[in-house]
């Protein structure tokens, strides 16, 4: 099973590479940004952006919404786990 991670773009780390510098849960990681820009959507504009991220790229932009709805799932399960793994 695949899973993209969401997270938001805080910085455009270079634009002819399209790459992003992106918070996910916290931590920031480089990430190329390629496949969600375009010319409606250009990498200077993606900067607040929130974006499901899998294998160092983001995958799809999607609502701030949609993406706190997700991190408080796998924040859940990662309790879940932990107890869990406790018991």
């Amino acid at each position: 099973m695949c899973l993209g991670i969401p997270g938001q773009i805080t910085a455009i780390i270079d634009e002819k590479y399209h790459l992003a510098l992106v918070d996910v849960g916290g931590v920031k990681r480089e990430v190329n940004i390629a496949c969600i820009v375009d010319e409606d959507h250009p990498a200077n504009t993606c900067v607040g952006d929130w974006v499901l991220v899998h294998v160092g790229f983001a995958m799809n932009r999607i609502d701030e919404d949609e993406a706190q709805e997700t991190l408080n799932l796998l924040t859940q399960l990662a309790e879940l786990e932990q107890e869990f793994n406790h018991n």
